[in-house]
């Protein structure tokens, strides 16, 4: 009796031509799932740094229009010179981060991981720079309780220092899982996925330095603080545009 032999099932079969093992098929859109995930939280996020901007732009205008002896004040503190290297510092680790990425995509996994620890290294730099501002600004007077601008100022930076945290400690763990070999050519998506979010973080700090340091403070005359924050908010609104 003939013996009708069947070919092997190869591993993977019934799967779309193209996608390995591990792979990640785009959603509808032609967008990979996961990258299309953190789009999505980083809209999210925007709305949430919108509302803490806003709510500084609003509170802004009134920061000196308080009793004598309840500051210290903006212009008292801001060192925009200072400021000025921190955020230059965090501009650049954007370029590190965009080599790193196109190291890794031409397979050059040394390259990836120098550019990558130089990423985290310029991260680290602007957190120490921004310790060291909030802890000039409480030896001099200022905290969350002083006034309306510690209340707000701390907030809105130290939100945004918590998410380079994370950032940093994010690229950490990619440097690691590098060295120890789990970060290839086929892997580029997870370091580029990290650099979505570390260039959200830079872009939102040039609206807070703008904003923050380099916009001077008081109420023009004859407007009110109502109006100064919807024309400060135009403005920045149409920076933002601008970036993109």
């Amino acid at each position: 009796m003939a013996q009708v032999l069947e070919a092997p099932r190869t591993h993977g079969t019934g799967h779309d031509a193209g996608q390995g093992h591990g792979s990640h098929p785009p959603t509808s859109t032609g967008i990979n799932h996961r990258k299309m995930l953190m789009w999505l939280f980083l809209a999210s996020d925007c709305m949430f740094f919108g509302a803490l901007i806003a709510t500084y732009t609003i509170y802004r205008g009134r920061a000196e229009a308080v009793p004598e002896g309840a500051g210290p004040f903006p212009h008292e503190l801001i060192d925009i010179p200072y400021t000025s290297v921190s955020a230059f510092v965090l501009l650049m680790s954007s370029l590190t981060m965009v080599l790193a990425l196109a190291a890794l995509q031409k397979n050059d996994i040394r390259g990836s991981r120098l550019w990558l620890m130089g990423t985290a290294v310029l991260g680290g730099i602007f957190l120490g720079g921004q310790f060291f501002e909030f802890s000039e600004f409480y030896h001099e007077g200022l905290s969350l309780q002083t006034n309306m601008f510690g209340a707000t100022f701390f907030t809105l930076t130290g939100f945004h220092g918590f998410h380079v945290t994370i950032g940093v400690i994010w690229l950490l763990t990619l440097l690691y899982v590098s060295l120890r070999g789990g970060l290839k050519q086929e892997d580029s998506l997870d370091l580029e996925i990290a650099g979505l979010y570390w260039h959200f973080v830079d872009i939102v700090w040039i609206v807070i330095f703008t904003l923050v340091y380099l916009i001077p403070y008081g109420v023009t005359e004859g407007e009110e603080p109502a109006e100064e924050a919807i024309r400060i908010l135009s403005l920045g609104r149409g920076f933002v545009f601008g970036l993109f």
